[in-house]
């Protein structure tokens, strides 16, 4: 489910800005660092190509064309969040955020990607949109919590945001996978059938039915588990506020 995944983006990393850890090494926060730049930047520029796109063609419609190639690109280019926790640069669950990585990557090429059908949804430019803001916001975060100067603003961002942008990922990804469904089924997408020398079947079009089931337990999981992370974190600075 990548809705903070998607569109709440990596709950486990939001526990680390809440806690005083040791950090990484000069050498890992100085490539972590640029990491962060470069993905905030990529994530800029696809914000860019969608506003640019959409003032240009005067609708919303099939906005996902001009922006597919930089999409795949930085999406994938999340799968280093694995490899980061898995060395131990970044204190994460390895779990939770490589679940959380593929489940929108899986999204990006095995249903947007492999249903090209989907692709003049609106429900794509739904989600697309909600991981844009969601991973500028993210990878600034982290970029300046690297750097111990972390403007509150983009604190404050990183865990209020969510509230609408998870949902309003969530949506579109349910509903992309929804619109493929017809065309899998059709053309059997990814589909193994019986006979065959390995004596194994698999059926992409009920996977994708187990996929939208998951979202039922998983989506208020870790929408809560964000809004917890909201309280620890700025709870007491907002506290404060009301005090004064």
């Amino acid at each position: 489910m990548s809705a903070a995944a998607p569109g709440t983006s990596k709950a486990a990393h939001g526990d680390v800005a809440g806690k005083k850890k040791k950090g990484p090494g000069a050498l890992a926060t100085a490539y972590l660092v640029i990491y962060n730049v470069v993905m905030t930047a990529g994530w800029l520029v696809i914000a860019v190509g969608l506003v640019r796109a959409y003032l240009a063609r005067g609708s919303y419609h099939g906005l996902y064309y001009s922006i597919e190639k930089p999409l795949k690109f930085f999406q994938t280019g999340a799968l280093l969040e694995i490899v980061h926790c898995a060395v131990g640069i970044v204190p994460s669950s390895v779990v939770l955020t490589g679940f959380q990585v593929m489940s929108r990557v899986f999204l990006t090429w095995a249903v947007t990607h492999s249903v090209r059908e989907v692709q003049s949804e609106d429900s794509v430019l739904l989600f697309v949109s909600a991981w844009t803001i969601t991973e500028i916001i993210r990878y600034s975060f982290y970029t300046f919590s690297l750097l111990n100067h972390l403007p509150y603003l983009i604190k404050w961002a990183r865990y209020t945001f969510f509230f609408a942008l998870y949902p309003m990922g969530v949506t579109g990804e349910l509903l992309t996978i929804y619109a493929a469904l017809p065309f899998v089924q059709k053309t059997g997408l990814y589909s193994v059938t019986l006979p065959n020398k390995y004596n194994f079947s698999f059926d992409y079009y009920s996977f994708l039915i187990i996929v939208m089931i998951s979202y039922i337990p998983l989506f208020p999981q870790l929408y809560f588990h964000m809004i917890r992370q909201r309280k620890k974190v700025l709870g007491h600075a907002e506290d404060y506020s009301k005090v004064e």
